[in-house]
């Protein structure tokens, strides 16, 4: 393992954390995408394609859970950088064996959901806590156990959108379709 990635991930995960606390107590995280937050998701991401360039995608085995889950909570962040959430989507898939199943079922979701597509496992929710249209309702809780996330209700699921209401769902923040557009989603 390697320790001194290992303390710099976890690091740069909770600062990010402790940034999104104050700006979420002062009521500066709801109307767009904080310049402060922004900043610190562009300096963790643009820290964690080095650390990758140098040992890959830190995997469990790399740098331990926490870090690995540090990691993957950078990439979780990095909205404003499709690109790179894409590829690092990609190092998770080929190291399924060696990561936390859950992080890339989130981070697959949010991929989807930001491209304007159904997720697969309802970890993304409308500003209603209400998920996401998903790819196959029938599926969804066999998807969810394979990936370490709790079943959902048949209540929970028959409350999810459609797939054809997700220009609607879309369409009712205009500034979140703008922002998705200029970040390089749509």
């Amino acid at each position: 393992m390697n320790n001194a990635f290992e303390k710099e991930l976890i690091h740069l995960a909770d600062y990010d954390l402790q940034v999104r606390e104050k700006l979420a107590s002062e009521g500066k995280l709801s109307g767009g995408y904080h310049p402060e937050m922004e900043s610190v998701h562009k300096t963790n991401a643009k820290r964690l394609r080095e650390i990758i360039l140098e040992i890959g995608f830190p995997t469990i085995s790399k740098v331990g859970k926490k870090a690995s889950d540090a990691a993957w909570l950078i990439v979780q962040h990095s909205i404003g950088e499709p690109e790179f959430m894409k590829n690092c989507y990609q190092m998770m898939e080929e190291n399924s064996h060696d990561i936390n199943l859950t992080n890339k079922a989130y981070l697959y979701d949010r991929i989807q959901v930001f491209q304007g597509k159904p997720q697969k496992y309802g970890t993304q929710l409308t500003a209603d806590g209400i998920p996401y249209p998903v790819e196959n309702k029938k599926n969804l809780n066999n998807d969810r156990k394979k990936a370490g996330l709790p079943q959902l209700s048949m209540l929970d699921i028959n409350k999810i959108p459609e797939i054809e209401e997700i220009l609607t769902i879309d369409g009712k923040d205009k500034e979140y379709l703008i922002w998705r557009k200029k970040a390089g989603w749509l």
